[in-house]
């Protein structure tokens, strides 16, 4: 330790026997070995250090350099709360339901997007088709361009679930700029965070997916947005095959 010091320029030995190596310090250096010891305690670097034991004289850059390195903690310190409640919840959930891992929750930010829009009150989720039926058929004719990265989405408006009567809107990421049809209404939704899950197969696991995701939500110091919807990254529009398609269940949330 005592020679990584020396090599970094902290803690120079007062003289070194050129023959043996040996280094000496005199009792005068112990208040710098003793600075040194305290700020690698507070978490400071050997690098950082070095650059204010240049200061330590001036108490006023000296507190720049705490307040700094404290803000710093605060961050980690945060951070390993979330992880450690993360964990925590995580752990309950098994606990009482072993499949609680089979749909991981993620929270991001789902990006602003210029969309092609259709919102009808339908008979049932599952006649959704309807409204991909109008988008397509009142855009046929304008040459509407796909965004790169294209998300098709259903946004599900009611205030829970629905046997009946339920107000849908679906959405297709484009780009370019298009007049509104009878039904189809292009605009630009706002960036949103969302709690999310992603799974592969059936719309069958809908309902577990959903309810994997409001709980991890509930337990993990988030409160529900006025959102709720799935993305179809692989639907029936790419494959006739159930198993093969690719959903995220996404609800939008906010920090308690």
């Amino acid at each position: 330790m005592l020679r990584h010091y020396d090599e970094l320029g902290l803690l120079t030995p007062k003289t070194t026997d050129d023959f043996t190596g040996y280094r000496y310090y005199a009792e005068a250096q112990l208040p710098v070995a003793g600075r040194i010891a305290a700020l690698k305690d507070m978490g400071f670097s050997l690098a950082a250090i070095g650059q204010i034991l240049k200061s330590y004289d001036n108490p006023r850059a000296l507190a720049e350099f705490l307040s700094v390195k404290q803000a710093e903690m605060q961050i980690e310190a945060e951070e390993a709360n979330r992880r450690l409640l993360l964990l925590e919840t995580a752990i309950k959930r098994l606990r009482k339901d072993e499949t609680a891992m089979n749909y991981n929750v993620n929270v991001k930010i789902m990006p602003e997007r210029y969309v092609a829009s259709v919102r009808k009150v339908i008979p049932a989720y599952d006649q959704e088709g309807i409204l991909w039926g109008i988008l397509m058929q009142e855009t046929a004719h304008l040459g509407m361009q796909i965004a790169d990265n294209c998300s098709s989405l259903a946004i599900f408006h009611d205030d829970g679930y629905k046997e009946g009567d339920v107000d849908v809107e679906v959405q297709m990421t484009i780009k370019g700029s298009y007049q509104n049809t009878k039904n189809v209404v292009f605009k630009t939704e706002p960036a949103v965070e969302i709690a999310s899950a992603t799974y592969k197969g059936s719309y069958d696991q809908l309902a577990a997916v959903n309810h994997a995701v409001a709980g991890w939500v509930q337990d993990n110091g988030y409160e529900f947005g006025d959102m709720m919807f799935c993305i179809y990254h692989v639907s029936p529009h790419q494959t006739q095959n159930p198993d093969e398609y690719v959903t995220e269940v996404c609800y939008a949330v906010k920090k308690k």
